[in-house]
């Protein structure tokens, strides 16, 4: 599967944007979701992900503020953010995992169980 995110941008804190992932194939409502960031010079860290029956999941720093869900008629996946704050500003990139539809909140904060991964848009958060 092919994932192609898009939606980033520059925003004020406080402000909100979406984040949409498009995915490729026939095969997307088989898959679980997750949705990562990286900031300069620090690790990839989890934010949210949500399992084929629509659990959803989220990073205690995200809860609250971003909510993830999908859209299986689209093969698109989706992260709302809200009270954006300058500590979000990183690449954000989707990822797609379908050997495990009944994932743990642990499993899915591993990047490393997602086969699949898109480019990554830019988020800036500015103070």
């Amino acid at each position: 599967v092919q994932l192609q995110a898009s939606g980033g941008g520059l925003v004020q804190a406080g402000g909100s944007l979406r984040l949409s992932c498009a995915a490729s194939g026939r095969t997307f409502s088989s898959y679980a979701m997750g949705w990562f960031r990286q900031a300069p010079g620090k690790e990839r860290e989890f934010v949210a992900a949500i399992r084929r029956s629509g659990v959803t999941y989220y990073a205690d720093s995200v809860k609250g503020r971003f909510t993830i869900s999908r859209d299986n008629a689209k093969n698109t996946v989706y992260l709302q953010m809200n009270s954006l704050k300058p500590d979000d500003t990183a690449v954000y990139y989707c990822a797609a995992d379908q050997t495990n539809p009944w994932g743990s909140y642990y499993y899915y904060t591993l990047g490393g169980n997602y086969a699949y991964w898109g480019q990554g848009t830019q988020v800036t958060v500015s103070s």
